[in-house]
C-alpha cells in the first residue's frame, strides 16, 4: 500500500513539475505567439548546432550564425531575401553535412544587423557591407561558395561579378534583379503599387494574419497549414520593423537596383547553379533561361510542385542540389590541376 501511495505521488509530482511548462506554452501559444517564434528559432539554431555571432567593422556591427570551420570544402555564405533573416536558412541547414563551414548572415539593416541609410538598402549598398563583413570574419581567405535566394541573390551575383576571386562558386536560388519575359502575379501587384503611387499596401509587408497568409499562399506553392494564433505572432514579430522594410523594398526596386542582376550577368565568371521553383509566383522561372544564356556553363535546376519560398518548401533536394554542385566544382579545379 506504501509503494501504491510512492508511485501516486510520484505521478502527482511529475504532473505538477509538468504543468507548468505547459501552461508556459499554452500562454506563449495563446497570448504572446511572437515569443514562441523566437525560441523556436533558438531552439533549432541550437539543435542545429549553430552559434550567433556578432563582427563589430568601424562602428557597424553584423550579425550572423555559423557551423564547423574551415576545411578542405568551400566555406559557404548564405545570404537570404527581403525582410527574412539569418534563420531563413535553417531548414537547409539541417540537411547539410556538419563538418562543413556555413555561415548565415543577417543582411544589411535586418534583424541584427545595423540600420544605417537607403544608400547601404541599394543593391550596390548591400554588396559593399557584405564585402566588409566577409573582410571581418576572415571568409576571403580561400574562396568560398555563395549562396543567395530572392534579393539576396540579386545581392550574390552583382557580388560575384565585382569579387570574383573572393568566390569559387555560386547558388543563386529565384533571384531577384532579372527582366523575366513572362509577367508573375507579384508583377501585376507591382503595377498596381505603381498606379497607385504606393498607397497600396505592399503584398510582402503585410500588416494583418490575413495578409500573412495572402504572402504565403503568394510565395509557396506548398500549402502550410498555419494557426491563426502563429500568424499573428509572426505579423506583431515583423510590425516594428515594417517601415524599415518599405524603405528597402523601394531601394531594391529602385531604377538602379531593379535589375542589378541582369546588368552584372556579362561579368560573373565563376560556376554558377541556378535553381528555380517552376511555380515562383515572385520571379518567374523564365529567369533561370535568361541567366543560363548569359553565364557559360550555368547549370539550371528546376523543381517540380515548388514556388518561391525554395528553402522551404524544397530544403532537402535544395541541400542536396548544392551539396553535389560544390563537390562536382571542386572536382573539376582538382582534375584541372592534376591535368596541368
Amino acid at each position: 500500500m506504501a509503494a501504491d501511495l510512492d508511485v501516486v505521488n510520484l505521478f502527482l509530482i511529475a504532473g505538477g513539475t509538468l504543468v507548468l511548462p505547459i501552461l508556459a506554452f499554452l500562454a506563449s501559444f495563446l497570448l504572446w505567439p511572437s515569443v514562441l517564434i523566437k525560441v523556436y528559432f533558438w531552439y533549432w539554431r541550437r539543435t542545429l548546432g549553430l552559434q550567433v555571432r556578432y563582427a563589430d567593422c568601424g562602428g557597424y556591427r553584423f550579425c550572423y550564425s555559423y557551423r564547423g570551420k574551415p576545411s578542405m570544402r568551400p566555406s559557404i555564405l548564405m545570404l537570404h531575401g527581403f525582410s527574412a533573416h539569418k534563420d531563413t536558412w535553417l531548414t537547409v541547414v539541417k540537411f547539410l553535412p556538419k563538418h562543413l563551414h556555413i555561415v548565415c548572415v543577417d543582411m544589411p539593416g535586418h534583424e541584427g544587423t545595423t540600420r544605417t541609410n537607403a544608400e547601404d538598402y541599394s543593391i550596390q549598398g548591400q554588396v559593399r557591407r557584405i564585402h566588409q563583413f566577409v573582410g571581418s570574419v576572415h571568409l576571403s581567405r580561400k574562396p568560398f561558395h555563395l549562396v543567395g535566394t530572392s534579393m539576396g541573390g540579386n545581392v550574390a551575383g552583382v557580388y560575384a561579378a565585382c569579387y570574383p576571386s573572393e568566390v569559387c562558386s555560386m547558388t543563386l536560388i529565384c533571384p531577384d534583379g532579372i527582366r523575366h519575359p513572362c509577367e508573375t502575379k507579384f508583377d501585376n501587384h507591382l503595377q498596381d503599387l505603381e498606379h497607385s503611387n504606393y498607397t497600396l499596401n505592399i503584398p510582402l509587408i503585410p500588416t494583418t494574419p490575413e495578409e500573412m497568409e495572402d504572402m504565403f499562399r503568394l510565395c509557396s506553392h506548398v500549402r502550410f497549414k498555419i494557426p491563426q494564433q502563429i500568424l499573428q505572432g509572426l505579423v506583431d514579430v515583423r510590425e516594428p520593423h515594417n517601415s524599415f522594410y518599405e524603405e528597402v523594398f523601394m531601394e531594391i526596386f529602385s531604377e538602379t537596383s531593379r535589375y542589378a542582376l541582369q546588368e552584372h550577368l556579362h561579368l560573373i565568371t565563376t560556376p554558377l547553379q541556378v535553381m528555380w521553383g517552376k511555380q515562383d509566383q515572385v520571379v518567374d522561372v523564365s529567369g533561370a533561361e535568361v541567366i543560363a544564356e548569359s553565364v557559360p556553363g550555368c547549370q539550371v535546376d528546376l523543381l517540380d510542385n515548388c514556388g518561391h519560398s525554395v528553402a522551404m518548401e524544397k530544403p532537402c533536394r535544395t541541400a542536396k542540389l548544392i551539396l553535389e554542385f560544390i563537390i562536382s566544382q571542386q572536382n573539376a579545379r582538382s582534375g584541372t590541376k592534376k591535368s596541368s
